[in-house]
């Protein structure tokens, strides 16, 4: 067996063993890197206005985003915390509505029986060790959040360390192909989230816009819900329209129609006239494996990996594409696929 055989086996038994042993670690890892790319395309953009180092951009860039945060803090935080704060109130109001209007049907008062605190309760004696998991998953949600925002600006400050650490996992024969896999990585990630940020951005003023018209309050609170949902594809705007749908229903059913209407059109026009066009320009991935990639992620690895389930697809599919398809598949020669002729 050849030494770049064996570089290759090594490395996709030590891939295979971390995703066994410990499946956060390369989640997390793969979430800096989106990171990375982000504050490495923020600076590129940036170093086309001002001629300075790559490190200095990266740095300025981050600045900016912090200065951005705080204007918007300023000037949108206190109508947001209001906002925030009076859906808050109003959701279990909605709520108590709802359960009144189902429990007048018999069909209602089934779905209300499955879903009482009795049936869906922990078993008894597991109240105060689930109050302990759910402040230890806090704080290790919080402590992988500054985990990732670090490594994503050590990836940003300085991508080449780390891609020349990848390239010295495989034999010098393979390093320049493994060097082409991880550039081409790096802009399938990048064209990705240049896509993503601008679905976001046309879901959530879209929809703050169509509540807005017909007369929804806290349509401005709701549009921001569905534009950080809309990083979920499939799944997020479902998400997203559980509020607005219980807001709506303070208005009646006229409400509840007008505020599904308006989240069905905004999704309509992201679905089928938005993201095809912006993906076409960046990356180009299948619907259907974009919804196998979620599901198949999120049973694997929860929430995290449903996050992550898209960019993660759409960098698989590329490997499969030049891996696979273009240096093996592709190149069966004649004689290879020629069927032999049978004897009779």
């Amino acid at each position: 067996m050849s030494r770049r055989t064996v570089s290759v086996v090594v490395l996709a038994v030590l891939l295979v063993l971390l995703f066994w042993q410990l499946p956060e670690v390369p989640l997390l890892v793969f979430a800096a890197a989106l990171i990375g790319v982000f504050l490495y395309s923020g600076s590129s953009l940036l170093r086309r206005v001002a001629p300075v180092p790559h490190a200095v951009g990266v740095l300025v860039f981050i600045l900016l985003l912090l200065l951005a945060a705080a204007a918007f803090a300023f000037l949108a935080a206190e109508p947001l915390a209001e906002q925030f704060n009076e859906l808050w109130q109003q959701v279990p109001q909605a709520l108590g509505s709802l359960t009144e209007r189902l429990s007048r049907y018999s069909w209602g008062q089934e779905i209300l029986r499955r879903f009482q605190p009795q049936n869906l309760s922990l078993p008894a004696g597991t109240g105060t060790s689930t109050a302990f998991t759910a402040i230890n998953t806090t704080f290790g949600i919080l402590g992988n959040a500054v985990l990732v925002l670090f490594l994503g600006v050590y990836f940003a400050v300085d991508p080449g360390l780390y891609r020349r650490g990848i390239e010295l996992m495989v034999a010098p024969s393979l390093r320049p192909k493994a060097h082409n896999v991880a550039v081409e990585a790096a802009h399938t990630l990048r064209g990705w989230l240049g896509a993503q940020l601008i679905s976001m951005t046309a879901v959530g003023l879209l929809t703050a816009l169509g509540l807005w018209i017909i007369g929804i309050p806290l349509a401005l609170v709701l549009g921001v819900i569905a534009g950080l949902l809309a990083f979920i594809p499939t799944i997020g705007p479902v998400m997203s329209a559980v509020p607005g749908l219980l807001v709506g229903l303070s208005e009646g059913l006229s409400g509840v129609l007008l505020v599904a209407g308006v989240y069905l059109v905004v999704q309509t026009v992201e679905s089928y006239l938005l993201t095809p066009y912006v993906q076409r320009r960046s990356v180009d991935l299948p619907q259907a494996v974009t919804i196998i990639a979620l599901v198949g992620f999120g049973l694997l690895y929860g929430f995290l990996g449903m996050m992550l389930a898209t960019p993660l697809a759409a960098v698989l599919l590329m490997l499969v594409n030049r891996l696979y398809v273009d240096d093996y598949l592709e190149r069966e020669t004649a004689e290879e696929w020629r069927l032999p002729v049978s004897k009779s």
